[in-house]
């Protein structure tokens, strides 16, 4: 990841990212996180429960799911890139999970560590 040295995960040994679908179709929550506030609160229990850091997505990947446009993702995901950085600081890393270039850009610019 880039960013700080307080962002960086060394590869020493595995890491855990713990998943944060904001899709309301997702396959793995059932649309669980569709509010900025919900999703802060499943990051900050995810990294209370151990994880390593978040892997932030706007799209659903599931077999059948409908394509989602980068202004949707970013609607989606940039918020919540924010409320987290506010909320847990930098100590956090942050990657996004999307095929757009566009979405990747926003996010690191917004706090993101990663694509």
């Amino acid at each position: 990841m880039r960013g700080s040295p307080a962002r960086r995960l060394s590869l020493d040994r595995a890491r855990v990212l713990a998943i944060l679908n904001l899709t309301p179709d997702s396959f793995s929550d059932g649309g669980e996180l569709v509010t900025v506030e919900a999703a802060v609160e499943r990051a900050a229990g995810a990294m209370r429960d151990g994880a390593d850091g978040l892997d932030i997505g706007g799209e659903s990947t599931r077999p059948g799911a409908a394509r989602v446009g980068a202004a949707e993702q970013i609607r989606r995901v940039v918020p919540v890139v924010r409320a987290i950085r506010r909320a847990l600081g930098d100590g956090v890393g942050i990657s996004i999970d999307t095929t757009s270039a566009e979405v990747g850009e926003r996010a690191l610019e917004e706090g993101a560590d990663a694509i």
